[in-house]
């Protein structure tokens, strides 16, 4: 097994410029995400091997070997999401995905699950490996085993930590790098433990790699307005004037002691731009962009956005005034746990 080296304490990676890791979920979105000015963007096949198994989402292998030579060929990186849960006993479709990813020349996969890691590890010792927020390791203990182990070179953090947490994290696991969420979606659950969905329609992010899969989504207009459902549940009503979100069980709204309300988390975005000194400060390697069941629209925006941002602290200068407001859920915004400002 081989060993990390014990940093020290004093050890900053402060003036180090990060990545900037943007979502693709679709050959067109990661075209315009390298065309933003992505560093990496990150990908998965079309199949339930990555948490983002919708219609109409991923790529097969040709189109992801065109993605990687386009990418390539303009300096940025490409990582696979092969980060579900495989079944017990069948995971030959997980296995196919780690070769593929290794075979198409990508920049790294990106795993949850410590039997799948386990077998690239040792099957393709020369794909590098990144942990993925599913197997939600947020302790140096946990990551350290990962990296020692397996030789994980870096772990995507789950969002919990404050930006201080993460400060005094970084010098206990390095040279184990850390890439944290920066904008996008926002999930209450411990990320790879979530089985809402499967409450509801039988299938999870966590094993089929959806969230409130499409097929079970309904809206019907009503003369009060539009109700969502997700398998047979009603999960929301909007009136005309509000924005009909996608029906997913902990951003629904439900009646308690009489009153409607979001009981487990209102519809809004994680949004950094503002803390990007603090987060370079702490040691962060990559931030990363939450986002591939979006349209290239969105990922262009948000790229450009934080793109800009990023080039702006590393040249020492003030942060840009961007509003994106238009593009965030709910048309709200937050800075999560990172602040933690309800304590």
């Amino acid at each position: 097994m081989a060993s990390l080296p014990s940093p020290s304490p004093s050890t900053s990676t402060s003036s180090t410029r990060p990545e900037l890791v943007c979502p693709a979920g679709t050959p067109a979105a990661l075209r315009s995400a390298v065309d933003a000015g992505a560093d990496c963007v990150y990908v998965g096949f079309r199949d339930e091997t990555n948490a983002r198994n919708f219609p109409g989402l991923n790529f097969n292998r040709k189109e992801l070997g065109e993605g990687i030579a386009y990418a390539h060929e303009r300096g940025a990186k490409v990582l696979v999401a092969i980060n579900t849960f495989p079944r017990a006993g069948q995971p030959e479709i997980w296995h196919q995905a780690v070769a593929d990813a290794a075979k198409l020349k990508a920049d790294a996969a990106i795993l949850a699950d410590i039997g799948l890691i386990e077998h690239a590890h040792r099957t393709h010792p020369e794909l590098r490996l990144h942990l993925s927020v599913q197997a939600a390791a947020s302790n140096p203990d946990a990551i350290r085993f990962y990296a020692e182990r397996f030789g994980v070179r870096r772990v995507v953090l789950p969002r919990v930590l404050t930006v201080q947490e993460i400060a005094a994290l970084n010098p206990r696991i390095a040279p184990v790098e850390t890439e944290v969420f920066v904008f996008g979606g926002l999930c209450v659950m411990a990320e790879g433990r979530c089985a809402l969905s499967s409450y509801v329609t039988g299938q999870s992010p966590n094993m089929n790699g959806v969230c409130s899969p499409a097929g079970e989504v309904r809206y019907t207009e009503t003369s009060q307005g539009i109700t969502s459902e997700l398998g047979g549940f009603t999960i929301n009503k909007f009136a005309h004037d509000e924005a009909a979100g996608y029906p997913t069980l902990c951003k629904g709204r439900f009646i308690a002691h009489d009153k409607a309300s979001y009981l487990f988390e209102e519809p809004t975005s994680l949004n950094t731009l503002t803390m990007l000194p603090d987060l370079i400060k702490a040691g962060v390697t990559a931030f990363k962009i939450e986002g591939r069941q979006r349209g290239r629209a969105y990922v262009a925006a948000v790229v450009q956005a934080f793109r800009a941002g990023v080039d702006a602290v590393m040249a020492g200068k003030p942060l840009p005034d961007i509003d994106l407001d238009r593009i965030t859920e709910g048309g709200k915004q937050t800075t999560g746990a990172y602040e933690k400002a309800w304590r």
